[in-house]
């Protein structure tokens, strides 16, 4: 961008060819199923995250490759076991030296090219109400992550045992985050108890989690959706995705 910009201002290229690269810039095809938007970043703060379900493996990896040779890194959510090995096939090709990050729980793949670190730019806090939610909760932490964010977590701190959540609750403010995610499946109660205690936004993510009637995350949206707690905003059910990115935006306007 930089260098069609210095061209454009020493008078080699015209405005229409400028604005034409640009466009192009932005942009990048993958054979004749994909388009990637290799500056979301740099207009939201926010990295293009390759979304693996109803894609096969081979386009996951063509695509990822794509994006990791030009951001220095690739974030794939709801990744499967024959990503991983069809990344790897494609790694063999590549002259430069990526590794590969998978999270089974979180079924999130990084790639990266060896040796790049995810700059830190604020700190949020993640809140699991039960075991059951982790992974929703970790396909959080790592889209904040990858995003910028350091995160500070705890894991089975439901309102079953409200107890545990106090000394958590308690380091995750003085740690002075940005906002905080509470990931809760069941009847979803916790995200409204941490924002009736906290000043910071809170992001309550249902789960599909639970038993009969309002199940697979119903009832916990409904529950997060009627919180009488203000300063609570809620995502769709089982999406760490967008829960951790709103979160990340949060550090960025706090910045």
């Amino acid at each position: 961008m930089e260098e069609i910009l210095r061209r454009f201002a020493s008078g080699k290229i015209d405005i229409e060819e400028a604005c034409k690269e640009l466009k192009l810039e932005g942009v990048r095809r993958v054979k004749d199923f994909a388009r990637i938007d290799v500056s979301r970043q740099h207009r939201t703060n926010i990295p293009e995250i390759i979304f693996a379900e109803g894609k096969s493996s081979a386009e996951v990896a063509d695509i990822a490759m794509a994006l990791a040779t030009t951001k220095n890194f690739a974030l794939i959510s709801r990744s499967r076991e024959e990503d991983v090995a069809e990344l790897k096939k494609h790694l063999k090709d590549q002259r430069v030296e990526f590794e590969i990050d998978y999270n089974a729980v979180a079924r999130t793949i990084i790639v990266k090219k060896r040796g790049y670190e995810f700059e830190r730019i604020g700190k949020i806090g993640l809140i699991a109400a039960g075991t059951a939610d982790m992974p929703v909760a970790e396909e959080a932490r790592v889209v904040a992550e990858v995003c910028g964010c350091e995160v500070i977590k705890a894991y089975d701190v439901g309102i079953a045992g409200i107890h545990r959540l106090v000394e958590p609750l308690e380091e995750i403010i003085n740690a002075d985050v940005a906002a905080i995610v509470v990931v809760a499946g069941m009847e979803g109660a916790l995200p409204s108890v941490v924002a009736s205690l906290v000043n910071v936004p809170v992001i309550g993510v249902p789960t599909s989690v639970g038993y009969g009637l309002g199940g697979r995350g119903v009832a916990a949206l409904l529950s997060m959706l009627q919180s009488c707690s203000p300063g609570l905003a809620v995502v769709n059910i089982d999406n760490g995705v967008g829960a951790g990115t709103f979160a990340a935006k949060c550090i960025y306007r706090k910045k």
